[in-house]
């Protein structure tokens, strides 16, 4: 790998988050991150192939890291398709609002969402490093 090119193995510890998402902000104070994480705000800094390729080799699927509570979901009447994966990676490279927030990845783990038992095994796994 090319030194400069960073990659979300080259950090190990990431926060995929959109900063005007106010369930974003409050978990990132919650967790209170230590200064190893790298912080991407989403709308700010594009996900890049790679680092969604990457994501989905750690979640197991595209559409585990897709969010059909995005407005666009439902504006896009998406909920009347048949979605394969390729569709999946395709919105939420072409669409921000489509990936699950937020993501973080600690080492080679990967939490995917706001909800409570996510951001306790976050908070667990946090507490063991």
């Amino acid at each position: 790998m090319h030194p400069l090119r960073l990659t979300v193995f080259s950090y190990m510890k990431k926060f995929y988050y959109l900063k005007s998402c106010s369930t974003c902000i409050r978990i990132l104070k919650e967790l209170q991150l230590p200064e190893s994480f790298v912080l991407q705000n989403i709308k700010e800094e594009t996900i890049t192939e790679t680092q969604l390729d990457e994501m989905k080799n750690l979640a197991g699927s595209y559409e585990s890291l897709f969010s059909r509570r995005s407005m666009k979901y439902k504006a896009w009447n998406l909920s009347e398709n048949q979605l394969t994966e390729a569709d999946y990676k395709k919105y939420i490279l072409d669409e921000y609002t489509f990936l699950k927030r937020p993501v973080t990845i600690i080492d080679n783990n990967i939490y995917i969402g706001n909800t409570a038992k996510t951001v306790d095994e976050i908070k667990t796994k946090l507490s063991h490093d």
